[in-house]
């Protein structure tokens, strides 16, 4: 998912992905990322989560992001929930995969997560901000409105792969 964008009329085509977005000047502004039509194309800009990318592909050759295991989507909350939690949303939990650190950690079908090691959540891109190397293998604590009231969790999120 990518939130931020540039839109780009810099004709892209299929295996551009990475490339250099470049201003009139030859500052490199954005990365190339994909095709959203014909004749418009998407980058990310260069911001302090391209350059913590570059800088970790640069020394590691990849990167590493942390999995939890759940599917959800942005919820309003309740004003109950808003006047305990000072949150208008929150991410509703809904699917827990089997085994995973999500569900070792005892998250539930339902569950509304408002914040994760502290920090408020309120969408998938919030979640997935959190999910970066540094959580993999580590305690983190999830907050979750969970029947009336808040409840904390403690998840080891996983190194994300393809298997």
């Amino acid at each position: 998912m990518v939130d931020e964008v540039i839109q780009t009329d810099a004709a892209l085509n299929p295996g551009n992905s990475g490339g250099a977005l470049a201003d009139s000047s030859g500052r490199v502004v954005g990365v190339n990322t994909a095709v959203a039509g014909i004749g418009v194309g998407l980058a990310v800009p260069i911001n302090d989560t391209t350059r913590r990318i570059i800088a970790t592909l640069m020394a590691h050759g990849r990167v590493r992001r942390a999995w939890l295991g759940i599917v959800g989507a942005q919820m309003p909350l309740p004003p109950g929930m808003v006047t305990k939690t000072g949150r208008s949303s929150g991410l509703h939990v809904a699917q827990v995969m089997p085994q995973s650190p999500a569900a070792r950690s005892g998250l539930r079908v339902g569950d509304i997560v408002v914040s994760v090691a502290g920090q408020p959540i309120a969408s998938t891109t919030a979640l997935q901000r959190t999910m970066v190397e540094d959580t993999i293998g580590r305690r983190l604590e999830i907050t979750v409105w969970r029947n009336g009231a808040l409840v904390d969790v403690i998840a080891v999120p996983r190194e994300l792969t393809d298997a």
